[in-house]
């Protein structure tokens, strides 16, 4: 099944309406009135915090190695400045600044930074939420150490132009994320016909496969910003376990990583 969950629906589309860059107002206004259930774990988000962990570990370990710390320090990514790309209610964020990183989260849905931001003082995790596209941080000269476009691609509808423009935020020497569903006959059959008509578990019409992008398509728009893919893994759902894993198979949902030259 698929990890592109309900959630992933509010982090973008695509839009030249000025202030909003690629982002679909239309699909802003349909997923933030599901903000006030983004911390709720038996709720629409469920497999978003399922899948959490895995996706919280391959960015730790990855950013790790890539500096060269141990990812047993309680503070692993202390002084590392991080830009979650369509955060959302923060569910990848707040694990990311608990681990040190210096994390801003970006969404343009207002009720969505609204629900992150309460989440965030009550646990006393601090977060930059902010009501932003990453086109806007951009124009403003803002630089990162990672940059995070999670479960966002598939749902803007110039994927070149909108990876660029989240490539050209990695500082050099920095890394990119991303985490989105390959276009195949598997991914249409499982993220689309299961997740969505027969289990239920996001609402019909969540996802376009025509919009779902290959691996070698992604690793080419990370090209042409300036960045070369250094690892590119399977996200795999097992039914008996109810949970996640790495894995090889990449037909259906995959990660990878990518870097700036120094």
């Amino acid at each position: 099944m698929t990890i592109d969950e309900t959630a992933a629906g509010i982090e973008a589309g695509a839009s030249s309406s000025a202030g909003l860059g690629f982002v679909d107002p239309g699909e802003v206004a349909r997923f933030d009135a599901l903000a006030a259930t983004w911390w709720d774990p038996r709720g629409p988000m469920r497999v978003l915090h399922r899948f959490n962990p895995v996706r919280l570990a391959y960015i730790r370990d990855a950013v790790c190695r890539h500096h060269g710390r141990s990812v047993e320090t309680p503070f692993a990514l202390q002084g590392l400045s991080i830009v979650d790309v369509g955060c959302g209610g923060g569910v990848l964020s707040e694990p990311l600044a608990r681990l040190g990183a210096d994390v801003t989260g970006l969404d343009p849905a207002a009720q969505n930074i609204a629900a992150a931001r309460r989440h965030a003082e009550a646990e006393g995790v601090p977060v930059d939420y902010r009501a932003e596209t990453i086109e806007s941080v951009v124009a403003a000269g803002k630089t990162f150490d990672v940059v995070l476009i999670m479960e966002v691609i598939e749902h803007v509808t110039d994927m070149p132009a909108f990876v660029r423009t989240a490539a050209s935020a990695v500082k050099p020497g920095g890394m990119l994320f991303a985490a989105t569903l390959n276009r195949t006959m598997r991914s249409f059959a499982l993220a689309i016909v299961g997740a969505e008509y027969v289990l239920g578990w996001l609402p019909k019409g969540t996802h376009d496969w025509e919009k779902f992008v290959t691996p070698s398509e992604l690793s080419a728009a990370l090209g042409g910003g300036g960045l070369s893919v250094t690892d590119t893994t399977g996200v795999v759902y097992n039914p008996l376990t109810d949970g996640w894993r790495l894995g090889r198979d990449t037909a259906v949902n995959y990660m990878l990583a990518a870097e700036r030259p120094a």
